[in-house]
């Protein structure tokens, strides 16, 4: 019993521990020179990454921090192995088990220990746990998720609706809707999405959230084509005006 709980701890702390690695953060520096904490939404995220970096920095952010939450979760299926839970009359304490794990490394994406406790939301983290516990119900949700954001253009409207139908998805799911362990979690999943997308809400209210196009309206591109040509005639001023001051200073120092 006692190398059970061992077992059992050991591989929630591993779980936390690869949720703690800082994609987002050693990528931005590693990279680009950048802690990606400090622009844009001050988040280490995937979605700041798109915003700030753009896709070639997002694209591995995502996948990395996706994988943290898929692994944590499948680990926790050697207690299988263990006597104890080998002879479990139902699946439920092993549900039980994948989310804790689960909990636990989304813990460590919000919280990260090897980034002064600094990091993101816990999405992508989180999508990929859901999809080692059940994938379809990830794919239901997924599609939800496409859908709001081809249609409002905000990452974190969509993720929170989505979120909010993962507990419909559950109850009405013949596979997992009878298991309380997956009810619970399920609703604790949309609470969680929620209260870390907080201060998006209030960006959504105030009308100052940044949109994100998949395919990008002409309109869209043409304004900023004109908003790059705009700074890049600045950048062009600026400099004519310093070589006009430097050239008028030494002309001074000659006379």
């Amino acid at each position: 019993m006692i190398l059970t709980y061992y077992i059992v701890s050991t591989l929630l702390v591993i779980a936390y521990l690869l949720g703690s690695i800082p994609s987002a953060v050693w990528i931005g520096k590693r990279y680009y020179g950048i802690d990606i904490r400090e622009h844009g939404s001050k988040n280490a995220g995937t979605t700041n990454m798109l915003r700030v970096l753009g896709r070639r920095a997002a694209i591995p952010v995502f996948a990395l921090d996706f994988l943290k939450g898929f692994v944590a979760v499948t680990i926790i299926d050697l207690v299988k192995y263990d006597e104890v839970f080998a002879q479990a009359p139902n699946e439920n304490w092993f549900y039980v088990l994948r989310f804790a794990a689960l909990f636990c490394a989304v813990l460590g994406h919000i919280f990260p220990i090897f980034a002064g406790f600094r990091g993101g939301k816990g999405v992508a983290t989180l999508v990929g746990g859901v999809v080692a516990v059940n994938a379809p119900l990830v794919l239901l949700c997924a599609g939800v998720w496409l859908i709001v954001l081809m249609i409002s253009h905000y990452v974190s409207l969509a993720s929170m609706i989505a979120g909010l139908c993962y507990p419909i998805f559950t109850l009405t799911s013949p596979k997992v809707g009878h298991l309380p362990p997956f009810i619970v979690f399920s609703f604790v999943v949309a609470i969680l999405l929620i209260y870390t997308h907080r201060k998006n809400i209030k960006r959504l209210k105030e009308g100052t959230e940044s949109k994100i196009y998949i395919w990008k309206p002409r309109k869209v591109r043409l304004e900023e084509q004109e908003l790059k040509a705009r700074e890049q005639a600045d950048e062009s001023l600026e400099e004519a005006i310093e070589e006009l001051v430097e050239e008028f200073c030494e002309d001074n120092k000659e006379e």
